[in-house]
């Protein structure tokens, strides 16, 4: 995180000077504008993946997260008119020079917090094997699937809003730079209310219910804008359009950041992010595309409608249960190995034998269901379970781990509760006669002559 703001800083601080010198050209603003983006595409899921960690309380997570909506919200309808006024006052170097300082606010935010050490032996994760880990924990974890779906349901419709907002305003409101910025501020009020509302909402409606009734809520407010020219029923409609935006992003973020284990919650929240800015900007190019082949209203209009599907779509999709233990378990034993791997050796073979009575093998195989998807999403590339043609009762359960050091990780914290439950659960259906026994296997270099 410091690292990102630091490299923003330094973007930032070289956008004001060049403006300031009269060096600065369009290709420079983009250039330039795209390191920042950069930079807070390495610093958002880290900011978001700390927060668990700062409010300490789980059930504090959904208002954490609403708190952080309502401050992105307040800076996009507050930011404008400020950075308007500051070129009115002093020339728009002095803009680019004030969004350089504030980086120094979070840097020294950064450098005075006293983060609690981390106990583990394992080193640091190489960055293209952590990024892999990442996307093999996403795929293979049902739950966090389910949020995201729910976001790839709102986002993009939601997007007609922010990209058709200022023609609304403009062509059919005739408002000028003074009336978008009203309009920005109805907006801010409604993120505000939504961070009051919300809690009371969660007391009231199910999650599933509320997401709902957030996507609706917005789809009303698009349809105000395509059907209203009175700009104070907009300004209101507005206020309840980022009420449901703040509300809708701030339990799937919470869901996210309770659901996902430590070890991967940053690069799950860097999904997240990338399907949630992917939505907005891809969205925001169809609903442009949309509103020159029929027209700005007939495309809002189209919105509302996909979005109103969508929601209700939504209510078919389980949330997660966020009660699950997701806190790191240590429960597997330290291998007993007479070769002495190397950390990059690979890929490894692991396989466990269990002995299952007649009577069970059908409770067996439908728990052994939710033992392949933990190995999957701490590291397993494959898994199988096999059955002894020749002896029934005998179960081969192998997985295969692209080198040792991701089977070290396996064992030294990426399981949770959550996966011991799921393992208890099938081990318990075991002939407790024959215990579970493992094997690991490494690779054998031969010569090639």
């Amino acid at each position: 995180m410091f690292t990102a703001q630091l490299v923003m800083l330094m973007a930032a601080a070289l956008l004001a000077t060049l403006t300031a010198l009269g060096q600065m050209n369009s290709y420079g603003v983009l250039v330039l504008t795209f390191v920042l983006g950069c930079g807070t595409a390495l610093m958002n899921p880290a900011w978001q993946a700390i927060q668990p960690e700062l409010v300490g309380k789980r059930d504090l997570i959904p208002a954490a997260a609403a708190l952080g909506g309502v401050n992105m919200n307040m800076a996009r309808a507050i930011g404008p008119a400020l950075g308007g006024l500051v070129v009115a006052l002093a020339g728009t170097a002095a803009v680019f020079a004030v969004n350089a300082a504030s980086f120094l606010v979070t840097l020294a935010a950064l450098a005075t917090w006293r983060r609690s050490a981390r106990a583990g032996t394992m080193p640091a994760e190489r960055m293209m094997p952590a990024v892999r880990a990442g996307y093999r924990y996403v795929r293979h974890a049902p739950r966090i699937r389910n949020v995201l779906g729910k976001l790839l349901l709102y986002v993009p419709c939601a997007a007609a809003l922010w990209a058709l907002l200022p023609v609304v305003a403009r062509q059919r409101l005739g408002m000028g730079v003074g009336g978008y910025g009203l309009l920005l501020g109805a907006v801010g009020v409604g993120a505000v209310l939504g961070a009051v509302v919300l809690p009371r909402a969660r007391r009231t409606w199910s999650s599933n219910a509320t997401l709902a009734g957030g996507g609706v809520l917005l789809a009303l407010t698009l349809f105000v804008l395509a059907a209203v020219r009175i700009p104070w029923i907009i300004g209101v409609a507005l206020v309840f359009s980022d009420l449901a935006w703040v509300g809708v992003l701030s339990i799937l973020n919470a869901q996210m950041q309770v659901t996902a284990p430590e070890w991967v919650r940053a690069r799950a929240l860097a999904v997240y992010l990338t399907i949630f800015q992917g939505g907005l900007a891809i969205g925001a190019a169809v609903w442009g595309r949309v509103a020159d082949a029929i027209s700005v209203q007939g495309a809002l209009l189209v919105a509302a409608v996909v979005l109103v599907i969508g929601s209700l779509a939504g209510l078919f999709i389980s949330v997660p249960d966020t009660s699950l233990d997701r806190s790191p378990s240590m429960h597997w034993p330290t291998p007993a190995m007479v070769l002495d791997p190397a950390a990059s050796t690979g890929p490894v073979l692991v396989t466990v034998e269990y002995r299952v009575p007649a009577d069970r093998a059908d409770a067996f195989t439908d728990a052994m269901g939710a033992v392949g998807r933990s190995r999957l999403r701490t590291g397993a590339l494959h898994w199988d379970l096999f059955q002894d043609g020749s002896q029934p009762d005998r179960y081969l359960e192998l997985f295969t781990l692209a080198s040792w050091e991701e089977h070290e990780r396996q064992h030294g914290g990426r399981l949770t509760g959550y996966d011991r439950v799921a393992e208890e659960k099938a081990r318990s259906l075991v002939d407790p006669a024959h215990p579970f026994t493992v094997s690991h296997y490494l690779p054998v270099h031969r010569d090639s002559g």
